[in-house]
């Protein structure tokens, strides 16, 4: 197949019109039937660039149907007092075309049709990243209610954020470099990615941030020698209860930089954090808890919104970097060991040092939790 010019077509079909279809076909070796069509476009080639080789990006033949259509999309992806059901339907083409067929009895035949029109809407089909929360009804106003804590007149040096961050001893990476065309890739682990342990990180709404915790699950602690930056607690379980609570809120509230009378704790909408004894041992130590309201954690809770995402990439960056240049020890069958706790705490540390203060900062500003603070986070 050969593209050719809008100026050599015009001047194709000037010499076919003295002398023939036929003749300008063999004389320019071409197919009579091509000659036959520029004709008929000679107007539309006349308006086009003289360098221009094809007339793509035609309009829509059916505007109407495809702007009810673009209409409906757009809808159905935005609303958020939908169904369930009916959240994020359309989100591929099959559902674009059913849709079509459905609504407007139209049938425009194959699948082609309908990548034509996403092409011409700047549609396409986009792979799941993340899961959004479903936010509750009457969101707005339950932030609002939340935000009472205001009236305390609290520091920024006084107010705390705490959050989990589940983690496991194998972290590989979600991308390869590989050769076109290849079909299974595969990534070297240590075979421990359900090997599991928590981090739990604290920061302060000035910037600063407190000793991490790390719970793994053993019955007793290592005989390694860990380090003084990570604060480790070893359960049967590596889920975050309300004894780990108590032992990182006695450490975290008399060891923070700046300590006042008055001091918030604001946490998620976890169990433990509504036990009874955690709710006392907190408010004997002269501070307040502000508990964020269920299905709200994505607006209010500001190590999710923009800590725990980087916090997990420079994780997986320490882990890559230990698979690739660390030293490794293997069991009698060949098989690789996982990274010692200490090599895990040294991960932890290095991680949480990487988190720049204007993130933190950042944070506590989109999630407005402290309006009347300074606004001056860059």
């Amino acid at each position: 197949r050969k593209s050719y010019t809008a100026d050599f077509k015009l001047y194709v079909v000037t010499y076919s019109k003295d002398n023939g279809n036929r003749a300008a076909g063999r004389k320019y070796s071409m197919n009579e039937k091509s000659v036959w069509e520029w004709r008929k476009e000679e107007a539309e080639l006349e308006n086009l660039h003289p360098r221009k080789r094809a007339q793509r990006g035609k309009k829509a033949k059916w505007p109407n149907l495809e702007e009810n259509l673009l209409k409906w999309i757009c809808e159905h992806r935005c609303y958020e007092d939908m169904d369930r059901e009916q959240k994020g339907g359309a989100n591929g083409s099959h559902t674009i075309q059913a849709m079509e067929q459905k609504i407007y009895d139209f049938k425009g035949g194959s699948g082609n049709w309908v990548y034509k029109f996403m092409w011409r809407n700047n549609l396409s089909v986009h792979a799941q990243t993340s899961a959004g929360q479903w936010l509750p009804d009457e969101w707005e106003k339950k932030m609002d209610d939340f935000k009472t804590f205001d009236e305390l007149g609290l520091q920024p040096s006084n107010v705390i954020n705490m959050d989990v961050v589940p983690m496991s001893f194998d972290i590989p990476a979600t991308w390869s470099v590989v050769e076109t065309g290849t079909k299974t890739v595969c990534v070297a682990t240590t075979s421990h990615e359900r090997t599991c342990f928590t981090v739990v990180l604290p920061c302060m709404a000035n910037g600063d941030k407190l000793k991490p915790m790390v719970i793994f699950k053993r019955v007793t602690m290592p005989r390694e020698k860990l380090l003084a930056g990570v604060c480790v607690v070893c359960k049967t379980s590596a889920l975050m209860t309300g004894g780990c609570y108590t032992d990182c809120f006695r450490s975290r509230f008399h060891n923070r930089p700046s300590s006042g009378p008055k001091s918030l704790l604001v946490l998620d909408s976890l169990a433990a954090h509504k036990d009874t004894s955690v709710q006392k041992h907190i408010n004997s130590m002269g501070a307040h808890i502000a508990i964020i309201p269920g299905g709200l954690t994505s607006k209010l809770q500001l190590l999710d919104v923009t800590v725990n995402h980087p916090f997990t990439c420079f994780i997986r960056e320490e882990w890559d970097n230990w698979m690739t240049n660390g030293e490794h020890t293997f069991t009698p069958a060949g098989r690789q060991r996982r990274a010692t706790y200490v090599e895990v705490c040294r991960w932890v540390l290095a991680a949480w040092d990487r988190i720049k203060l204007a993130t933190i900062l950042n944070g506590f500003r989109k999630c407005d939790i402290l309006p009347d603070s300074e606004s001056d986070y860059d």
